[in-house]
């Protein structure tokens, strides 16, 4: 069993009733699947098999949350699990390795843990329109406006949403002044949890 220091790390530094879940997640993870690998992603200890995300943790200040790929969620929590808060909070032992092991068979037929819906129903989404406030800036910032036409599409709804969604002007002000600043940069709006 090869364990990641980094996990280790982030478990002692978790608030102290977190430890104990965050422990016993991770050895059930390790005696489900003996050859299963661990990593920090997007911040968090996440396990691999094959290379393939299969699960992660994570503590919060008040509660924790273990998220199995491809499993769904529940309500307005991390992961399908909610808020745990206790190690009686988890389902039993047997319902989360059988969870673990589904996700497995996922990765082992399809390629990965996530179900994907099938290519008939899935949509592209549509172009959002860009606030003409941030059109303006982008416009007085070639490179900022070169930098975002160059994204993806996913990549640039992530700063038209960003930008659209505030509710109060001196934050949407703000928010166009900081992506302007970060697409001159070259970078993508979540650009600070590419390398975790």
């Amino acid at each position: 069993m090869t364990k990641d220091p980094r996990i280790d790390a982030k478990i002692a530094e978790a608030a102290p009733f977190a430890q104990p879940i965050l422990t016993h997640l991770r050895a059930l993870v390790h005696a489900t699947f003996p050859d299963v690998e661990e990593t920090i992603k997007w911040g968090m200890p996440h396990f691999m098999l094959g290379g393939k995300n299969i699960a992660g943790m994570a503590a919060f200040k008040a509660h924790c949350a273990f998220m199995i790929h491809g499993d769904g969620r529940q309500g307005d929590a991390m992961g399908q699990y909610g808020k745990i808060a206790a190690l009686t909070d988890l389902p039993s032992d047997a319902e989360l390795a059988e969870k673990l092991r589904e996700a497995r068979t996922r990765i082992d037929t399809a390629g990965t843990a996530l179900k994907k819906k099938p290519a008939a129903t899935r949509q592209a989404k549509a172009e959002l329109s860009v606030p003409p406030e941030f059109q303006s800036a982008l416009d007085a910032n070639p490179a900022a406006r070169a930098t975002l036409n160059g994204f993806a599409p996913s990549h640039r709804r992530e700063y038209v949403e960003w930008v659209a969604e505030a509710k109060r002007p001196e934050t949407r002000d703000k928010r166009i002044a900081q992506a302007v600043e970060w697409l001159a940069q070259g970078k993508k709006r979540n650009w600070k949890y590419e390398n975790c």
